[in-house]
């Protein structure tokens, strides 16, 4: 845990994530992939010039997000972010979630411990709609 100001201290499990997180906005790894796809894209159109070639680091870092996303479908990383949005998570939370894409309720706040935390309205039930929710689109895409 790391020392914030005054006598607060990081600590994720309660969703004290410091300050410059707390208005951020977090992007899923299937998000990033389809940013990183569309200018991969771009990319290729304009590299009639072999002098414009595109880095090894955009390229690495596009087969990880690739790697590492549960959707791949546009529509379906849309409709996660949907149904991860309607149930009141911070950014932080719902990209945990959505990257790792947990089958129980136990998993899920095993991953995500700010889940279960007293003033918020996250339920067993609630967290396992969720997840059944998830796992439709999953099964769908």
């Amino acid at each position: 845990m790391l020392k914030m100001s005054g006598e607060e201290e990081e600590n994720a499990a309660e969703l004290k994530i410091g300050t410059e997180f707390e208005k951020a906005k977090c992007l899923m790894n299937c998000e990033v992939a389809l940013i990183l796809d569309r200018k991969y894209e771009q990319l290729q159109q304009m590299s009639d010039d072999p002098m414009n070639q595109i880095s090894q680091v955009f390229e690495k870092s596009l087969q990880y997000v690739k790697r590492f996303s549960r959707y791949k479908n546009p529509d379906a990383v849309r409709q996660v972010r949907e149904i991860l949005s309607r149930n009141q998570l911070a950014e932080f939370e719902l990209c945990v979630l959505g990257n790792l894409c947990p089958e129980t309720v136990e998993e899920a706040i095993a991953m995500v411990p700010s889940l279960k935390a007293k003033e918020r309205m996250h339920d067993d039930d609630a967290i396992e709609k969720m997840l059944n929710d998830l796992s439709l689109i999953k099964k769908f895409e």
